[in-house]
């Protein structure tokens, strides 16, 4: 995952990259403010979720986290720009901010605790050498997880960038679905069996009392046994 902020005229957006090799995992965005972006994918029957954030000067995206109620659960990661100054991660700042007490109670509440890189480095970096360099990027993660304290920052990744790339590496388990193929020759007499018979096998489904998960998922497996047995 790639994630960044950009701004076009006074409108800022986040924007997450999903590199194509994991598109399996079906990723879809929920977005209710423009300035946080929620990740959601599906895994061994379970939806997890990434969040990606950048907090302006107004900290509009953190009062929105405040204020609303968000019902997500298994949250494996929130990172990035959160645009808060506070000597509990920079040190050489020496001043405490009442954003990073509402930042850890959202945190709290997704389950995650800030996460400590291997090396520290500032995270942002000015173009005026008079001003110091700053520590506003962070990662918040699962405490319990061995990827807990153990992300990277790359002060010499950052090109042009006036931020330094904040990397981690989160194992994702890898499910597996049993799966079988078959194949019939195209306008065969097997073809046309088989057609017949499924339309035959779906027309026999009753489904005029379909009022549940379980039902719906009685009625599929209906189907597929009968599927099998054409």
């Amino acid at each position: 995952m790639k994630a960044k902020s950009s701004q076009v005229g006074n409108s800022l957006r986040v924007i997450t990259y999903i590199n194509i090799h994991i598109s399996s995992l079906c990723f879809s965005l929920q977005n209710n403010h423009r300035n946080i972006s929620c990740i959601l994918f599906f895994n061994c029957d379970l939806i997890y979720f990434l969040i990606n954030v950048y907090f302006d000067s107004s900290q509009t995206a953190l009062k929105y986290l405040k204020d609303t109620e968000v019902n997500i659960n298994n949250v494996l990661i929130m990172i990035k720009d959160f645009n808060i100054r506070n000597s509990f991660w920079d040190l050489n700042f020496l001043h405490h901010s009442s954003h990073k007490d509402t930042l850890f109670d959202i945190t709290e509440f997704f389950h995650l605790e800030l996460s400590k890189p291997t090396e520290f480095f500032p995270t942002r970096y000015s173009d005026n050498n008079q001003d110091l360099s700053l520590v506003l990027d962070l990662m918040f993660l699962c405490p319990n997880s061995s990827e807990h304290d153990n992300h990277h920052i790359y002060s010499d990744w950052k090109l042009t960038s006036d931020h330094t790339p904040v990397t981690i590496s989160i194992y994702i388990l890898e499910e597996y679905v049993q799966t079988k193929k078959q194949s019939l020759i195209k306008n065969s007499e097997k073809e046309t069996y088989f057609i017949n018979e499924l339309i035959n096998s779906i027309k026999g489904l009753n489904i005029d009392f379909i009022q549940s998960i379980d039902a719906l998922e009685a009625i599929i497996q209906l189907l597929a046994n009968n599927i099998d047995r054409i």
